[in-house]
């Protein structure tokens, strides 16, 4: 019989709200068996980990990253010219710092030649899902990932091929972006017709779709061709952030899953790409949030996704201050927590597998020091990670010996 392990902390948030008084998890054989009150009377030699000053949550979810970039300030230029074994250094290292900043589930959306897809996931690395190198236009943004397609025959063959090699999703460029030279974020790649033919191809195989989406004209490509997920949605024009009702009220009514990929290493500039959108549109990080908070407000899922490994400032293991955006875009501390787990979770497809303190779900924990509740930041205070059941990280972000 597995041995079961309790941990135990006085701050509790199981996915969905906040549990007054805490709780302990009780794990055995990888394992979710059993969840109950902080102060609930523990059996007679049972091995407790105990945080009374701290908080317990289910393990975090980054609903985009690109493990194929290391955070250099050219990282997705860099990746292209790397070898097998260089490529794979890479995505390790970036496996590794997920799991140490609390992430037991990513979603690898920037893949290069299915680099990612391919590989095994080791023991003590996150579990991934992977959508294959990005499809998108022939000299387009990320198109040095090996996914560019000229017509619509070869956009429906993407998906065919990314389905045979184990895709978990698929996602597609609609329109240009800021770290790829000579690509224009402002610009379609694809117009409705062609998304659609994604859309149906994925969807026909069972997979969904997610579109990157910058301008206001490729949001509503993407709403119009039925996507099931948008990633950035930043709404931009010549002039800034300009997002109308009417695609709001789209996305709602639809369940339309947005990820504004925030996450930012504080004291860190924006990349200069970043830098020359917001001198070149106007936009501001305070219309962002404003945008965000709309959103939210209007019943849009949001889901936080970091977009790590494209720049230093933003490196594997941000997802924490992706979480604290949510919050200053308005969304109150129980639903931005919530987008890094059970909504998470809903969005990738495993609603009753990770994301909650449920029995029977994976013993993916996270344990952080001080009480989320009223400290979004606690998030960045890393005590323990549990992993599929097994304790990876411990005392304050420190890998536990093997």
């Amino acid at each position: 019989m597995a041995r079961t392990v309790v941990f135990r902390a006085a701050h509790a948030f199981d996915g969905d709200g906040f549990v007054p008084g805490g709780l302990q998890v009780h794990v055995a054989a990888g394992r979710i068996v059993a969840v109950r009150a902080y102060d609930a009377p523990l059996p007679d030699g049972q091995l407790a980990v105990d945080r009374p000053g701290s908080t317990i949550l289910p393990g975090l979810i980054d609903t985009h990253v690109h493990l194929v970039g290391g955070g250099e300030p050219d990282a997705l230029t860099l990746d292209a010219g790397r070898s097998a074994a260089e490529r794979e250094h890479v995505v390790r290292q970036s496996l590794l710092a997920q799991v140490r900043a609390g992430v037991t589930t990513v979603r690898d959306l920037g893949d290069n030649r299915f680099a990612v897809v391919d590989r095994a996931v080791g023991d003590d690395e996150p579990s991934v899902l992977g959508s294959g190198p990005p499809i998108t236009s022939v000299g387009g943004h990320c198109a040095a990932f090996g996914g560019a397609v000229r017509d619509r025959a070869g956009l429906r063959a993407a998906v065919a091929q990314r389905y045979e090699r184990g895709a978990r999703i698929v996602k597609v460029i609609v329109s240009g972006g800021a770290m790829t030279a000579g690509s224009d974020l402002l610009r379609l790649q694809f117009d409705v017709a062609d998304v659609r033919a994604v859309v149906d191809e994925a969807h026909r195989r069972g997979l969904p779709v997610t579109a990157h989406a910058h301008p206001v004209s490729a949001v509503q490509v993407c709403l119009a061709a039925g996507v099931d997920a948008i990633e950035h949605c930043t709404c931009l024009t010549d002039t800034g952030i300009a997002t109308p009702d009417a695609v709001i009220d789209a996305l709602a009514v639809r369940r339309v899953v947005v990820c504004p990929t925030f996450g930012r290493m504080p004291g860190l500039p924006p990349s200069p790409q970043a830098i020359e959108v917001m001198r070149r549109t106007g936009m501001t990080l305070e219309a962002r949030f404003a945008q965000v908070g709309r959103l939210h407000a209007a019943g849009v899922p949001l889901v936080a996704g970091s977009d790590a490994g494209i720049h230093p400032a933003k490196p594997h293991g941000v997802l924490a201050y992706a979480v604290q955006e949510l919050v200053r875009s308005g969304l109150p501390i129980h639903a931005a927590a919530a987008a890094a787990t059970s909504g998470a979770a809903a969005a990738c497809g495993l609603a009753g597998t990770v994301g909650r303190l449920r029995p029977g779900l994976v013993a993916d924990l996270l344990i952080v020091d001080g009480d989320l509740q009223h400290d979004a930041l606690a998030l960045t205070r890393v005590r323990e990670v549990v992993l599929r059941g097994r304790c990876v990280v411990s005392d304050a972000g420190r890998p536990t010996p093997s």
